[in-house]
């Protein structure tokens, strides 16, 4: 009996070896990204749960490696993905995905609650000085500070903002790019969130400034402004929301405003979450391609200009978790070690797969009429 398993175990280990077969990864090789195996049984865990058994597995210790990020880009340069047998819990959120939605205004608030209340001290021990979460801006920056506030400037010369302005953010986190615009454009903002914690420390770090913070869905909005950001907050609207999306920002934009969408971005069309992300870091979120984007603007929004920077998002996660590793002593008595493991392959394989080009990072900048003589792109 315990040679019919080993066979098996081995049988299970050859076939992944073959899909490995020129991406230079290998078990308990000498390179920094090959995967040291602790667990024999991690072999049929990834065959039959897929990524979701591939992440597990790595919370559960059963496999470790130097270079989680290096390794993850060989995975996604290979498109391992689409050469591993689809395991149940995927095609079950597949199945799902088409049946309900599950970003609805009744399921969406216990997603957000789920990741972005997590505590503030994780994300002031991990973010820039500002509490930025989403990708900087790297051309001509040096640090992770300035890759955020150029990224924040950048947005702004892209609405020419002006003294005076109202600007609606939705999905606005901390404050942070309304702080930022404030400061710098003299303008006011409003920003939403369904986050009850960045309310709270946002009122805090933006008080005695012209920016209201809600606990509201994007959805409520029934208000006119003059120009509209979205950062980050896209991923959690969900493909049968896109259309929705966009025509609530239509409603509240001026006529001669602009509407810049910062988003990451899938090459593919897709109805659903990665298992394991899904899971344990963003419940129910998904990225849109560029298919799916115009769609829903078409009959609401000329498209202006597009922004491709998904390179900067691989110095960005490699910059969060250099910060999360350095301050996890600072917050330890709030995590387990599991959860560190957790956010550490969270961090390091999504870097891995923006330095694959796998994902990507959009700016869309969008009118209701188009920009009279045309818009002139910003870089």
């Amino acid at each position: 009996m315990s040679k019919l398993i080993d066979n098996t175990k081995n049988r299970y280990r050859e076939n992944i070896e073959r899909l490995l077969v020129g991406t230079g990864i290998a078990f308990n090789g000498d390179n920094p990204w090959d995967i040291r195996v602790y667990n024999a049984n991690l072999y049929q865990r990834i065959l039959t749960q897929g990524s979701l058994g591939l992440g597990e597995a790595y919370m559960d210790e059963w496999w470790d490696c130097h270079q989680l990020d290096e390794l993850f880009n060989r995975i996604c340069q290979a498109q391992l993905e689409n050469k591993v047998v689809v395991d149940p819990q995927t095609f079950m959120n597949r199945v799902w995905g088409v049946l309900t939605n599950r970003q609805s205004r009744q399921l969406v608030p216990e997603h957000i609650k789920w990741h972005y209340d997590i505590g503030n001290d994780l994300y002031s021990a991990m973010l820039d000085k500002r509490l930025t979460y989403s990708c900087g801006y790297w051309l001509k920056a040096k640090n992770l500070d300035e890759a955020q506030e150029h990224k924040f400037d950048l947005i702004c010369r892209k609405l020419n903002l002006q003294p005076g302005q109202r600007i609606l953010d939705i999905g606005c986190g901390w404050g942070s790019f309304m702080k930022f615009a404030v400061e710098r454009y003299r303008v006011s903002c409003v920003g939403v969130t369904l986050s009850a914690e960045q309310v709270a420390l946002g009122k805090e770090l933006c008080r005695d400034m012209p920016i209201e913070i809600r606990l509201a869905d994007y959805r409520e909005l029934d208000e006119t402004f003059d120009h509209i950001v979205s950062i980050g907050m896209f991923e959690h609207v969900g493909f049968k929301n896109y259309a929705q999306y966009m025509k609530v920002a239509s409603r509240c934009l001026n006529d001669g405003g602009l509407f810049l969408l910062h988003t990451i971005g899938s090459n593919r069309s897709r109805i659903a979450v990665d298992a394991w992300m899904g899971k344990y870091i963003f419940p129910e979120s998904m990225l849109p391609s560029i298919k799916q984007i115009a769609k829903a603007a078409e009959g609401q929004f000329v498209i202006e200009d597009l922004h491709n920077f998904g390179a900067d998002y691989d110095k960005t996660l490699m910059s969060w978790f250099e910060n999360f590793a350095k301050n996890w002593q600072m917050i330890i008595d709030n995590y387990d070690h599991r959860f560190f493991l957790m956010w550490k392959y969270y961090l390091l394989s999504c870097a891995g797969a923006f330095r694959a080009r796998d994902n990507q990072l959009w700016q869309v900048v969008l009118s209701k009429n188009g920009v009279p003589r045309g818009y002139q792109s910003v870089r």
